[in-house]
């Protein structure tokens, strides 16, 4: 390809897996990398050949640039994102898309206004059974879907001391604070979005290393109403000394439901009223010969290698053609919005003796913050600092 899409990347540490995966796409070219470390800039841009060197984002992105990878901690991803967006820069973002509600209400519009693509690069919903599960459910085979559920339990105290961000990002907030992982890939099966959130915790447990109790509770439930009915129930728990469960899910329908594999040769299983005379498992493999979607019939080496189960190969890939074709991104801005700002909210419920709390639209929001929920306006979510 001629002239290929540009990419730089900000955030040295995990941007270097979207270095692999872009490098991998003949339509783009990594051309600068940009972190506050110099040291890990040099190190990065000599292993990957990269030729622009940053540590100062805002010349990063006032260069020759048509695409921004933000890979930094989560309390960058919203305004990095917003001005690469002004810049006139396509856009790809770790998760979650924001911290506050204000960083959502100006990332809608600093996309809607440049009119270029935004993504949010939640991987999980591009794992093999993920990907599976949604062919299945958009062809109608779980019949009308009513209940699933999200769990990411994988235990962070120890990178908490390694990476200073997460200890107030992550486990410093009380609530549902990282919750995309678990709730992306559900919110695609239902083809819907939560519009009431409930956050229950199950108390403290833990100390950091410094003596202190960690703000967040250690298994933390958000209980998830859709515009359309469906109960939704999402786990996370990144304190909990226990094995790692990264990602769980489950879904069930009028005819027929499945769950995810649980560990010790567990396998995905699932039950479907088409395929069977009888209510017992099957396993998910079974029906990938017939409805495994192009993505991950016959994947590429790239894809099998990336991390995240192919899911940090696949997001670029698919949003590399969406540029390329103008088509919709992948997960767009409302999209990613639908599975961040739940999250955001729990924290109001959690808060509040768990009561049900509305999910803001951002799709309807036109006058901010006056069109949110009156306990929105006056709760810290607004704005952190």
């Amino acid at each position: 390809m001629k002239n290929k899409l540009k990419v730089g990347i900000v955030g040295a540490p995990r941007g270097q897996s979207f270095i692999r995966s872009f490098q991998a796409i003949e339509e783009t070219d990594v051309i600068a990398i940009c972190d506050l470390n110099i040291d890990v800039v040099e190190e990065v841009a000599s292993q990957f050949n990269i030729g622009q060197k940053y540590t100062d984002f805002e010349k990063m992105v006032q260069s020759d640039l048509d695409i921004v990878v933000v890979s930094t901690p989560m309390p960058l991803h919203a305004p990095q994102s917003t001005l690469a967006l002004q810049e006139g820069k396509h856009v790809i973002s770790e998760v979650p898309a924001a911290t506050d509600l204000q960083q959502c209400w100006e990332l809608v519009k600093s996309v809607e206004n440049s009119k270029k693509k935004y993504m949010m690069a939640e991987n999980y919903v591009y794992t093999k059974p993920n990907i599976l599960i949604r062919e299945l459910e958009m062809q109608g085979l779980f019949g009308d879907i009513y209940f699933g559920e999200g769990q990411y339990i994988h235990e962070l105290k120890s990178l908490n001391e390694i990476t200073k961000w997460r200890r107030k990002w992550q486990t410093g907030r009380n609530g549902c604070t990282y919750s995309t992982h678990s709730l992306g890939p559900v919110l695609q099966w239902f083809e819907d979005r939560v519009c009431t959130v409930s956050c229950f915790g199950s108390g403290h447990h833990y100390e950091d290393s410094g003596g202190k109790q960690y703000e967040n509770e250690d298994t933390i439930s958000m209980i998830c109403k859709t515009t359309r009915g469906g109960l939704v129930e999402i786990r996370v728990d990144m304190l909990s000394d226990r094995p790692a469960l990264g990602q769980y899910y489950s879904l069930q329908g009028t005819k027929g439901c499945y769950e995810a594999a649980r560990g010790l040769g567990d396998q995905p299983k699932i039950w479907l009223a088409e395929h069977s005379d009888q209510v017992v498992w099957q396993s998910l493999s079974d029906f990938e010969e017939q409805y495994m979607p192009e993505i991950w019939r016959n994947p590429s080496m790239e894809a099998l290698q990336a991390g995240h189960g192919g899911g940090d190969y696949l997001e670029v890939r698919e949003f590399v053609d969406s540029i390329i074709n103008d088509t919709k991104s992948p997960i767009d801005i409302y999209e990613s919005l639908d599975m961040t700002v739940p999250g955001l909210v729990s924290e109001v419920s959690i808060n509040r003796e768990s009561i049900p709390v509305e999910v803001p639209d951002f799709r309807s929001i036109k006058s901010f913050p006056e069109d949110l929920p009156s306990i929105l306006r006056d709760s810290e979510i607004i704005s952190w600092d």
